[in-house]
């Protein structure tokens, strides 16, 4: 039950009202105004995060007990010019935009026009991005063949593991104090730069202990002034708390909470990664704690998960900051993909469940909040107990917590050459990426348009929609004479292609190591302390970088039309459908009914469908997969969309599989809309023969609505199907829960719907807050039924 002080705290952010906060960017411009070219540029880093720390205006809440926020006040979202310098243009339409606006005053106009943008115009990453891509880079990155995640944002997807439980802050200083006299200046050429990177962590050490210290003080000043005696003592044990951490190692459940809140708001204030830094194992990290106080009766259940219940509001304080064209067009949310992992597996390979993991989805039902971001990890040792209380609050409808194949997971950390203690204490962040928390930089780069690719193939390298010549030439499709020789083409154009992106993002790599280290992000990830390197740099023990394919259903569903109809059965040639496809289809309505009614469609266990479906995976992941970074690891695919598979359709025109021009392709690895019609369990199966245990995450949506899995019968069918997916090693699954009904009159009704929350892909969000094209195509999912 959520006590009054959690429910006036939630409610205050529910209603608050994003703004652009040029708090950070005035701080950052004075620091690099007054250092640049007088110290290292890591040094120069950790001096930004230091000042901010120190000059800051400090914000605690009425009633809160976890304390901090990014901004002045919550939902004040930051800029980051060294990132992204935004033009007045840009501010002026986050202000105008329906959906996903932030509110911008004249006075941050003025001081974005008159201050920030002569300065960094020309200094910020996304210039040094733009200015040293290829043409060719450019060009298919207008074409929309694919996204690049640091186009406004930084590198992102690190998930905190235990240390910072263990260790405070002073100790962290003491360990880089070593590695830096550790450092051999006689045989090592790189012992300067590593000093310099050491120097800049212990410096970010400084920032973050400042930080605490100041929460200390100002919940003193508060305390002197409060008149209510019980807020009085809050405010003096808030002040007792952080006085101790984040400088020392936490003693207790509600100074692990604090000590990581810190940690978080240097990680996202430092820079502005994608996505957002998030606790990761939270039940297994603070059962310890929990179990130690409840046992000496200095904490009960009803407190702990009190506590939980603010730490939940923090995360809903702080909206992703403000992204405009492509980049929002790929991920147009607030939401900042913290994603919490509760269940799993222990090092020691034991079942992870404990009794914080059932607290914790006690806090998802309660607080119904976007934000944190929630997931189960389901392993064969997890009690169906554990399983079937998630999927009640699942069955509720507003799509948390999604569901991750826990052995699978591991199975995939295994196979890219992790640990097993490592594999076995990660899981998965952001929608469904997996990674080893705390140790390992595992960062997406963008998305990649596999039907678009198909697209071009067939326009024997010509982009249709610009006129553009801008693959390769692999020959006039009217004249191939099998579906191998077509196939044969789409895999070249897939080379050239990919080739690009890669070169593209050993060069973005390149900038970032450079021009943009994270000397805090670097001093809490093994092991960027003991090789002396940042973080962007290659210091994490692992170092991955991933290209995520979206429109497999489409793309699958487009070859086995073209294999089916035109090479199989020939029911027309491929004249006749690159004409319909010009046309959208009009005057040749009996070739879009065939396409799409009467030919093996992906979703349905069909193996003349579905064995497309892998042959399309393979060549994407042989394309991708190994191909160095510059980290020192390398390439690895994954299978996901955010909002980028509404964008990448919007440049498509009318396709093989009958879908007409610039409608959506389908989310994740789900099939495309209507094609599935043999029930989940033929979705399941279709999507079991991809081949997960090498990916580094697939997304799986599943639509039903509220009367299917109503009652006990409707629980076990839903765990049952989870169950029997992840036995076909499905490395993840999610539901909407809503009648079609309801999504239809929230679209004509808003004002009634304000609250309605549904699953997108690897996130949930308000129906009401997304594009109309988004709502019409989570409508037109399919209903599954048992």
């Amino acid at each position: 039950m959520m006590t009054e002080r959690v429910r006036k705290l939630r409610e205050e952010s529910l209603k608050a009202i994003p703004y652009i906060s040029m708090e950070r960017a005035k701080i950052v411009d004075e620091v690099y105004k007054k250092n640049e070219g007088s110290v290292s540029i890591p040094v120069l880093r950790a001096l930004v995060l230091k000042e901010l720390m120190s000059q800051k205006k400090l914000c605690i809440n009425d009633g809160e007990l976890i304390v901090g926020e990014r901004g002045e006040k919550p939902v004040a979202t930051p800029t980051y010019p060294e990132l992204c310098c935004h033009t007045v243009e840009d501010f002026q339409v986050m202000n105008d935009r329906e959906k996903i606006f932030f509110k911008v005053s004249e006075e941050a106009k003025k001081i974005q026009q008159e201050v920030i943008i002569p300065y960094w115009e020309k200094r910020s990453m996304r210039y040094h991005i733009l200015n040293n891509m290829t043409q060719e880079w450019k060009d298919c990155y207008a074409a929309g063949i694919f996204t690049e995640f640091m186009e406004q944002r930084g590198p992102g997807h690190t998930v905190a593991d235990d240390k910072i439980y263990k260790k405070g802050f002073l100790e962290f200083q003491k360990e880089i104090q070593e590695s830096i006299q550790n450092l051999d200046f006689h045989n090592d050429d790189e012992a300067l730069d590593k000093k310099e990177q050491l120097k800049a962590m212990s410096i970010a050490c400084d920032a973050i202990m400042i930080l605490g210290k100041r929460y200390a003080e100002l919940a003193i000043e508060m305390a002197e002034e409060e008149k209510n005696p019980n807020r009085k003592e809050e405010l003096l044990h808030i002040a007792e708390i952080c006085s101790w951490v984040p400088a020392n190692a936490p003693r207790t459940f509600e100074e692990a909470l604090q000590m990581y809140w810190f940690v978080h708001l240097c990680v996202i204030s430092e820079l502005n990664p994608w996505d957002s830094f998030n606790p990761g194992r939270l039940d297994q990290h603070l059962y310890p704690f929990y179990k130690k106080e409840v046992e000496c009766g200095k904490l009960n259940r009803e407190k702990a998960e009190e506590l939980l219940q603010c730490f939940w509001i923090k995360f809903n304080n702080q909206p992703a900051p403000p992204k405009v064209g492509v980049t929002l067009k790929e991920s147009g949310t607030y939401t900042d993909f913290a994603n919490i992992n509760s269940g799993g597996l222990k090092a020691d390979g034991s079942d992870g469940v404990n009794e914080v993991s059932y607290l914790v989805l006690d806090v998802i039902d309660e607080m119904r909040l976007l934000q944190p971001s929630s997931n189960v990890q389901v392993s064969k040792k997890t009690p169906q107990r554990f399983l079937k209380r998630a999927l009640k609050i699942v069955r509720k409808g507003w799509g948390q917590p999604s569901l991750f194949n826990a052995d699978a997971v591991v199975q995939e950390m295994l196979r890219a050459g992790k640990t097993i203690e490592d594999a076995r204490c990660g899981g998965t962040s952001g929608c469904v990426e997996t990674g080893a928390f705390g140790k390992e930089a595992y960062i997406l780069t963008g998305y990649m348009n596999l039907p678009k690719i198909l697209e071009i193939t067939l326009n024997n390298g010509l982009d249709p929609a610009s006129g553009k010549v801008i693959g390769i030439e692999t020959g006039n499709p009217t004249e191939f004479e099998s579906y191998e020789e077509l196939f044969e083409a789409f895999k070249k154009q897939l080379h050239y292609f990919i080739d690009i992106k890669v070169i593209g993002n050993r060069v973005i790599e390149k900038l970032y190591a450079t021009k943009m280290p994270v000397p805090f992000l670097s001093v809490i990830i093994d092991d960027c302390i003991s090789k002396g390197k940042d973080y962007n740099g290659g210091g994490a023990r692992y170092n991955t970088t991933y290209i995520q394919g979206v429109g497999i259903g489409n793309i699958t569903d487009c070859l086995t039309s073209i294999k089916y109809n035109v090479f199989d059965k020939k029911n027309f040639t491929m004249s006749q459908l690159l004409a319909a496809m010009k046309c959208n289809f009009e005057g040749y309505k009996d070739i879009q009914n065939l396409v799409k009614n009467k030919t093996p469609k992906y979703g349905n266990d069909d193996d003349y469908a579905d064995e497309i479906m892998q042959e399309v995976f393979y060549a994407y992941y042989n394309e991708v997969n190994g191909r160095p970074n510059g980290r020192g690891g390398v390439h690895r695919i994954n299978m996901l969309p955010t909002t980028c598979h509404v964008y990448f359709g919007s440049v498509i025109g009318a396709t093989p599989d009958g879908r007409e021009a610039y409608l959506p392709l389908a989310d994740g690895i789900s099939p495309s809309k209507g094609a599935d019609r043999n029930g989940p369990t033929g979705v399941i199966k279709s999507a079991g023969k991809m081949d997960h245990i090498i990916t580094g995450g697939t997304l799986l949506n599943q639509k039903f609505t509220p009367t299917v899995v109503e009652g006990e019968e409707g629980l076990d069918n839903l765990a049952h199907l989870v169950r029997s997916y992840f036995k076909l090693d499905g490395h993840h699954i999610q539901f909407n829960i809503v009648s079609k009904e309801t999504l239809v009159n929230a679209q004509k009704n808003p004002d009634e719907y304000k609250d309605l929350i549904v699953r997108v892909a690897g996130y949930s969000d308000y129906f009401c807050n997304l594009s109309k094209v988004l709502q019409d195509e989570i409508i037109e999912r399919t209903d599954q039924t048992f």
